[in-house]
């Protein structure tokens, strides 16, 4: 334990911060050193600082609650404590792009929980099973920033980790078009129903920005490396639709699916059952040791009797049926904080630091007195 690196949480009072700080608490490979702000938390203790804004379940680990907050814009400060920082700060995009390049030009290296970069040609958007061949663009974005260590790297949006992995498993199949309705959680919008009690026995069909989000993400994900980029990928021509429900936490999606060449049922669910990617290979501490699980029952998966399978990192899917104008139809279901949002952003800097790129400032330190 005493070999782990030295993390940073920059936005770690709120929703997706805590979630962070929580899923830290003893972990093998990270420990929590600094948490950072808005100018009104900082300079509090953390637990005096978050007060009655606590919006999990489960307590707020001992071992932050003295710690003292920082604001963001301490770069210096911060990055003279840290080995690299989380980000999953509220505030404009164009703010959160300077601030996270800001970090990365400080050889820290930044897994950002936000937008801002998601569609920067040379910053990899990674589901770690799916597409973690994309962190190698890394070496391009460093020559960009001028950075040796520094780099930012990011998860995508929570709207689309339940759909597109089981697209994915499919992928020999060649998808051509592909609708989809996602039923998301209002933690999704950093919320509980106190904090929005208009939720309540309440549906809203709109959710600013997550359609383009949730129709161009998967398309980066399913790119490949050209030069100094990542270029999209252009088919499936997916649709889609998102809708907010009164559900505390956990997206479900309703696909409906056409494919160039149509497999039967049976390759389908062979294919989900079987599927797994590197972070299983590599054993990592957040990986889910089943990655996709069809559930046969006819009213399966369910957002509150299956979002926390394994841990809320693994995705359920339910309801495979061929259909009258697409190929197949199908639900699918992903726990929104945490495969959607801090789990999945501590799976990929368990990635990256298994591949290397992510290196303790003693090591960097010990290496440049060698160089000398």
């Amino acid at each position: 334990m005493e070999n782990r690196l030295n993390v940073g949480i920059l936005g770690g009072t709120g929703y997706v911060g805590q979630r962070f700080i929580t899923l830290l608490e003893d972990h093998p490979f990270f420990k929590v050193v600094s948490i950072a702000a808005s100018p009104r938390s900082a300079g509090q203790r953390y637990e005096d600082a978050v007060k009655n804004r606590w919006k999990l379940t489960v307590p707020m680990p001992d071992s932050v609650k003295d710690i003292v907050v920082k604001d963001v814009s301490d770069v210096n400060e911060i990055s003279r404590e840290v080995d690299f920082v989380f980000c999953a700060v509220n505030m404009p995009k164009d703010e959160i792009r300077e601030l996270e390049e800001k970090y990365a030009k400080a050889e820290i290296p930044v897994i950002s929980n936000n937008s801002a970069h998601r569609m920067t040609p040379d910053v990899p958007m990674v589901i770690p099973e799916i597409n973690s061949d994309h962190l190698k663009i890394i070496e391009s974005q460093k020559k960009r920033l001028g950075t040796k260590y520094g780099f930012i790297a990011v998860k995508p949006n929570c709207s689309i980790q339940s759909y597109v992995p089981p697209l994915h498993a499919l992928k020999e199949f060649e998808p051509e078009k592909v609708v989809v309705s996602t039923y998301q959680a209002i933690s999704g919008a950093g919320k509980t129903f106190n904090d929005w009690p208009e939720m309540i026995d309440n549906v809203i069909p709109f959710i600013g920005g997550e359609e383009e989000k949730s129709e161009k993400e998967p398309m980066k994900i399913w790119g490949e490396i050209q030069g100094d980029g990542i270029v999209n990928a252009s088919l499936p021509e997916i649709t889609t639709q998102c809708i907010r429900v009164p559900v505390a936490e956990g997206h479900l999606a309703s696909v409906f699916v056409t494919f160039k060449h149509k497999p039967t049922k049976e390759q389908i669910l062979e294919r989900w059952a079987s599927y797994s990617g590197r972070p299983q290979e590599l054993k990592l501490p957040s990986a889910p040791g089943q990655f996709l699980k069809y559930m046969t029952e006819e009213d399966r998966p369910q957002t509150h009797l299956d979002r926390d399978f394994e841990k809320g990192m693994g995705i359920t899917v339910g309801r495979l049926r061929e259909d009258i104008l697409f190929d197949y139809k199908f639900v699918c279901l992903s726990h929104n904080t945490l495969r959607g949002a801090a789990g999945g952003g501590l799976l990929t800097a368990e990635l990256l630091k298994a591949e290397g790129y992510l290196v303790s400032r003693k090591i960097r330190e010990t290496g440049m007195q060698a160089n000398h």
